[in-house]
């Protein structure tokens, strides 16, 4: 059986796609070419249902949640912070997994940031 290599790509829409792109380069430093390929550091991935109900992802409307795995979670809060990123105040530990931590796009978007344990 053939089998999936990896994810390939995120695509979501925004009113403004070149801002978006712009506040995921300075706000995360996800630097991309002109095409919006990003060469990421090998490591593990989370593919993961849950129920529809759930408010995980925040609004109801958002059907999915891009996570980032960051090497220093504390770091990239302190900075997000600083940049005026709009920074959940909870963050979340689950042992033997790591520590979670969620930020919002200009678009609305909650993103999950995550510090693998170990």
């Amino acid at each position: 059986m053939e089998r999936v290599l990896g994810i390939g790509g995120y695509f979501l829409r925004a009113a403004d796609p070149a801002a978006l792109a712009v506040w995921y380069r300075d706000s995360l430093g996800l630097d991309t070419d002109e095409h919006g390929l990003w060469q990421q550091e090998q490591g593990p991935t989370v593919f993961a249902a849950f129920e529809s109900s759930t408010d995980y992802f925040g609004a109801r409307t958002q059907q999915s949640m891009l996570n980032f795995r960051v090497r220093d979670l504390d770091a990239m809060l302190a900075q997000l912070r600083a940049g005026g990123v709009g920074v959940a105040e909870e963050t979340q530990e689950m042992e033997g997994v790591g520590r979670f931590a969620w930020v919002t796009d200009p678009e609305g978007n909650r993103i999950e940031l995550w510090q693998p344990a170990g």
